[in-house]
């Protein structure tokens, strides 16, 4: 999902791969939890000039685009984070998770500030587990690429 040529990345797994057979990925989809995090991240962080969402990956319109004239099987699944409180599942993220490390070393103390509200904010809303714990579930595309 993150390389920063798609179209160059999707080419190197179809020509290592024989004839017949299969890539899996699993991509998270532009519309749930990841998703609406990269959103948020590129309201105050600026994506790099010239590449595209990474999120691209999570939708069968753009897999179909990168990965033409080969047979593509895709199921949504959902994963769903489960962290002590959302102050947790942000402490884990901005220390191990590249994109959400990076978008807050980009940043002022106030920028920060900022992205950290509107993080805290998504992960309330989607929380599923209630006031003393988090589950948050989270859309990604299964996929298998047979190559033809």
């Amino acid at each position: 999902m993150f390389a920063p040529n798609q179209e160059a990345a999707a080419a190197e797994l179809s020509r290592v791969v024989r004839r017949g057979g299969r890539i899996g990925l699993a991509n998270w989809t532009p519309d749930g939890f990841i998703g609406q995090l990269f959103k948020i991240i590129g309201k105050h962080v600026s994506p790099p000039a010239g590449i595209k969402s990474p999120a691209l990956w999570g939708t069968e319109g753009r897999l179909g685009e990168l990965f033409r004239g080969h047979q593509l099987k895709t199921s949504k699944q959902i994963f769903s984070f489960r962290y002590k409180s959302p102050r947790h599942w942000l402490e884990i993220f901005k220390t191990y998770y590249g994109p959400t490390n990076r978008a807050f070393a980009a940043l002022d103390s106030a920028g920060q500030a900022a992205l950290e509200a509107e993080i805290i904010e998504l992960l309330e809303r989607m929380n599923r587990g209630g006031k003393d714990t988090l589950i948050v579930p989270s859309d990604y595309l299964e996929v298998v690429v047979t190559t033809q």
